[in-house]
């Protein structure tokens, strides 16, 4: 039995001195640049790979996660998704709601709300009505 135990201890020694090589060659940009990781190395959450912009699809709506959440979107994403509704409200001088909105950009309703109180907070967009009534209006 300590001959299997002295190749096991052998083998993780030989692991763990692979894992510290390649992290010690890694740049600390590459260990924290883990979109969605949830604060850093070691929270015992499983580490998603990241997708390039130039792979994804920019219309595509972004998947949600197995938990029912959005992927996190940067700024530049949704500042670009504010100016695509932006754009479309201009066409549509009465105002849409936020479901016609959705249905004319195929964008989930998840996304919604993050972007439409950014546009009203930064006064590319304007309100009348209240809850689902709410009409939207381009500035």
């Amino acid at each position: 039995m300590s001959n299997i135990q002295s190749q096991i201890h052998v083998l993780a020694r030989s692991f763990v001195d692979q894992v510290v090589e390649v992290l010690r060659g890694a740049s600390l940009r590459d260990l924290v640049s883990h979109e969605g990781s949830g604060g850093g190395v070691g929270n015992g959450r499983p580490v998603r790979s990241t997708v390039s912009a130039a792979t994804s699809a920019p219309s595509a709506p972004k998947a949600a996660r197995s938990n029912g959440r959005l992927a996190r979107r940067s700024a530049g994403e949704i500042e670009a998704a504010l100016d695509k509704i932006v754009a479309l409200l201009k066409k549509h001088k009465e105002g849409l709601r936020a479901e016609e909105i959705r249905s004319n950009l195929d964008m989930l309703a998840k996304e919604m709300p993050r972007i439409l109180k950014e546009g009203l907070s930064t006064k590319k967009l304007t309100s009348k009505g209240q809850k689902r009534a709410t009409t939207y209006f381009a500035k």
